[in-house]
């Protein structure tokens, strides 16, 4: 699974970075639109984080408990920070010695961090998922899974649960990384890379799968509750056949929210996992969910406001085709979404209209913008990590 996973990278992960649909061989970014800015997003700090993604398709993202921001690179260096001044506050090197000179193996870190109580958890390319004391950076414990585990680690009731690359959603011990259970969510021979990471909610985890469905797992016992296919394979050609679901599903007053690849947006019933509405709309990214309304990036990078009971579009900003964005995040009553070319859009909730757009990075955006407290971070290809204030 793993060789086919790697496979893909080249196929998929061009369609997906270019944002094209099968009728056509190539795609042409939209030019940036100008905006007169309303404000100006004010830099707190920057820091480089190693050497980033690079090119590699991966939307390894920071993370924010308190006063610290847990950042990382591909290679293993994980570092936390101060989030007011950006100052070190301990480093840690994952990267293993390599038998010759002084060289060392990569890690492959993948999938995002996360940070819960005094842990703070991460998954990698080669089957690894691994625990860190918060404090000191120092590695608590560390468990090989069924996979690559390339979804970022979810914590609840006492389970750290990865969801790897040949389809396996696993749970872990949170205080000792033993596995208590595995589900295999099979998976086609061909897929997008990356994978769903769970959403949790009275007892059980919602999930979505390469094979088009979502399904839900009672958190206690590892048990299949349900599962309900969100995306038929249609099409001719193997990449107008892929309907992976690979955004976390939203819960919502008892209602899930998902969306798949080639395939539809969904409303279900978390009980049951009736669909209540569906729209055609396809998409890998997360999405964001409001009391009213559903905000959504699709697939050509239009982005979508929704009304949340019925799916009926409200707005759509069309200005940024093509420019492989990243998923978008609510920031101080604001949608922000980043772009390959490095610049964040900052959009009126209201009307889809930009207030704002500030050049980031020049090697571009992949991964969402995480929102800590009042301040927004932003993780670049090449490793740097921005802090903002509106």
């Amino acid at each position: 699974m793993q060789l086919r996973k790697t496979l893909l990278v080249g196929l998929v992960a061009s369609v997906l970075l270019a944002g094209c649909s099968s009728e056509q061989d190539t795609v042409t970014l939209s030019p940036l639109p100008k905006v007169e800015n309303q404000f100006t997003p004010r830099t707190v700090w920057d820091k480089s984080v190693g050497s980033g993604t690079g090119q590699y398709y991966s939307h390894l993202s920071p993370a924010w408990q308190g006063s610290t921001v847990y950042v990382a690179d591909r290679n293993g260096v994980i570092k936390a920070l101060d989030i007011d001044s950006g100052k070190e506050l301990w480093a840690t090197d994952l990267s293993e010695k390599a038998s010759l000179l002084s060289s060392r193996l990569p890690a492959l870190l993948s999938g995002g961090l996360t940070v819960s109580g005094d842990r703070l958890y991460v998954g990698t390319e080669k089957a690894k998922v691994i625990a860190l004391d918060t404090t000191t950076g120092k590695i608590e414990w560390e468990t090989t899974v069924a996979g690559e585990a390339l979804s970022r680690p979810v914590v609840s009731d006492g389970l750290v649960l990865i969801h790897t690359g040949n389809g396996m959603l696993q749970a872990l011990s949170e205080t000792e990384g033993k596995i208590a259970w595995s589900v295999n969510m099979d998976t086609p021979a061909l897929s997008v890379r990356g994978e769903s990471a769970p959403a949790v909610a009275y007892g059980a985890a919602v999930i979505g799968g390469d094979n088009g469905r979502v399904s839900t797992v009672l958190l206690s016992q590892g048990q299949l509750i349900w599962q309900q296919r969100i995306s038929q394979v249609t099409g001719v050609t193997e990449i107008d056949r892929l309907n992976d679901v690979d955004m976390t599903p939203v819960i919502s007053d008892n209602v899930i929210y998902a969306i798949a690849y080639n395939g539809n947006l969904v409303a279900m019933d978390m009980r049951s996992g009736q669909i209540i509405w569906k729209r055609e709309l396809g998409s890998v990214n997360d999405m964001v969910v409001t009391d009213n309304h559903i905000f959504i990036v699709d697939q050509d990078d239009r982005i979508l406001s929704l009304r949340k009971n019925d799916g009926v579009t409200l707005w759509a900003q069309k200005d940024l085709l093509h420019r492989n964005l990243t998923a978008p995040e609510m920031y101080n009553g604001y949608l922000v979404v980043g772009d390959s070319e490095g610049y964040l859009h900052w959009l009126n909730m209201d009307d889809g209209k930009f207030v704002a757009q500030n050049k980031v990075d020049r090697s571009g955006l992949l991964s969402r913008p995480v929102v800590a407290g009042d301040k927004l971070m932003v993780q670049a290809k090449n490793g740097t990590v921005y802090l903002y204030t509106r």
